[in-house]
């Protein structure tokens, strides 16, 4: 067995927060629709249970992060550092949008926030991936 480090730890803990933020965001598009059938507060109630979770990750994945740009070598390329600011672009639209998402009363901009949230954090993860590989 590979014996675990404390940039194996690091990794596991960023991964495991973005998996929660993300993730949990895709599976809270797929029930929104079916809940708001199940009565007005129904939706809101499971966001905000959402929340309770999903921003401690967003702490966790946000601390985790700028853990690893500590770790990143000196001689990382110009294309490593563009896509590592380019991700850090995207975590702050997304942070930015689903905080504006979650304190909207105008089902237009909840609507607008909640998509770019997702794609921001979606995209985001994928060049997590990009500066994995």
């Amino acid at each position: 067995m590979l014996a675990p480090s404390i940039d194996t730890v690091r990794l596991f803990l960023h991964v495991v927060a973005a998996s929660v933020w993300v993730g949990g965001q895709v599976v809270m598009a797929g029930l929104v629709p079916a809940l708001r059938g199940l009565g007005p507060d129904v939706s809101k109630t499971a966001a905000n249970g959402f929340a309770r979770v999903a921003w401690p990750a967003f702490g966790l994945a946000f601390i985790t992060g700028t853990w690893n740009m500590f770790e990143v070598p000196p001689s990382a390329s110009v294309s490593y550092h563009m896509t590592l600011g380019i991700k850090i672009l995207l975590v702050v639209a997304a942070g930015a949008s689903a905080a504006v998402h979650s304190r909207t009363p105008d089902k237009a901009v909840l609507a607008a926030t909640g998509a770019i949230g997702m794609l921001a954090s979606l995209v985001a993860l994928f060049f997590g991936v990009l500066l994995a590989g």
